[in-house]
């Protein structure tokens, strides 16, 4: 019988307002420091570098832009440059150097309208192979850019002709085990889920939870292929086994209602891949964890093997705000360190605790 004192707690360290719309916040790697991204009320784009220091949030530095920045991530870079990219509501790809942020290292006109999403791999000593980053829009196109070739992608998921285009709300990379293999999962707005296999050039797996697709992550970019959980519209995730693909019905999965609002994120703990964070619409957060079943796969009637889903079990759940938390990321340093930002305009940094014993 556990008691609610050895249950994690998730506690807020520090909560600070802004005089800007934030839509985007990440750790920079091996450091106390983050970044947030997003736009001011006169129009412009904003990055802002924060150090923890005893206790208190310190702004380290602000960077202006002419457009506003909806979203972006380390994920290609390496250990040693950490530079940041990211896309804005033009539809650009910008890299840069935080150190001398005036001019990108690398810039591209990704896509005809905004970048709803963007991650990265290959760079932080996750996930082998060439550094990649990809990129998701409004424009219906799913597109994958290598930093060291300019102008054209090297992959460009977008609708045949004919086809309507869908709002494409979010991208992760995974399956990135090895130098051949990698997987882009896209979800967009009418609540199709397209798994990409980037080494052969093909749709691996599609599905619908007819609800728009408002997040999707691997548990693990670096590892072959564990889980994925897809989060969306009126509170519903779901998670799905990606060790065994049955040729008609695809995925396992199991399905979790959080709460009747909007599941806008999800975040896997980086010490942990089995517990793994939602962010709500209603200023919620809610810590799961993953429970396998006795046997992930089975045989069906006609001895090919299919997936068994597990269950998910709620940790913890806290109300931080009135408003929708945008964005939510764990820091890869320091276990159970995380920041999350609000549509209330402000910066939370919170430290959820005894993860180690769930």
């Amino acid at each position: 019988m556990s008691t609610p004192l050895e249950k994690p707690q998730i506690i807020v360290h520090i909560q600070k307002s802004l005089n800007y719309t934030v839509f985007d916040s990440k750790w920079i790697p091996c450091s106390a420091k983050f970044v947030t991204m997003g736009n001011f009320p006169r129009g412009t784009g904003v990055m802002q570098i924060y150090e923890i220091n005893q206790g208190e949030l310190q702004l380290v530095k602000e960077i202006e832009k002419p457009k506003p920045i909806k979203c972006g991530t380390f994920g290609a870079t390496s250990l040693q440059q950490r530079h940041l990219a990211t896309g804005d509501f033009d539809g650009n790809l910008h890299i840069w150097n935080l150190e001398v942020p005036d001019v990108p290292v690398y810039t591209v006109k990704a896509h005809k309208e905004i970048v709803n999403s963007i991650d990265g791999v290959g760079g932080l000593g996750i996930g082998d192979g060439a550094p990649e980053i990809v990129t998701g829009s409004r424009d219906g196109t799913v597109k994958v850019w290598d930093p060291r070739q300019k102008d054209t992608p090297v992959a460009n998921m977008e609708p045949v002709e004919g086809e309507t285009k869908r709002d494409c709300w979010t991208v992760a990379f995974g399956n990135a085990f090895n130098d051949q293999d990698r997987c882009v999962c896209a979800g967009y707005d009418n609540g199709d889920i397209k798994l990409f296999d980037l080494r052969n050039m093909s749709l691996r797996w599609e599905t619908n939870i007819k609800n728009g697709v408002c997040c999707v992550e691997f548990d693990r970019k670096d590892i072959n292929m564990n889980k994925l959980v897809a989060t969306s519209l009126e509170g519903k995730f779901h998670v799905f086994d990606l060790r065994t693909q049955h040729p008609t019905k695809g995925f396992a999965s199991v399905s979790e209602k959080a709460h009747k609002s909007t599941v806008w994120q999800v975040r896997h703990l980086p010490q942990n891949r089995d517990i793994f964070m939602t962010a709500g619409g209603a200023g919620n957060l809610h810590l799961w964890k993953y429970e396998y079943p006795a046997q992930r796969s089975k045989k069906d009637s006609e001895e090919v093997d299919m997936g068994v889903a597990g269950t998910v079990n709620l940790l913890q759940n806290v109300t931080l705000s009135t408003q929708p938390i945008a964005s939510l990321d764990w820091s890869p340093d320091k276990q159970g360190l995380c920041v999350c930002t609000a549509f209330d305009q402000s910066v939370r940094v919170l430290i959820v605790t005894k993860l180690n014993r769930v």
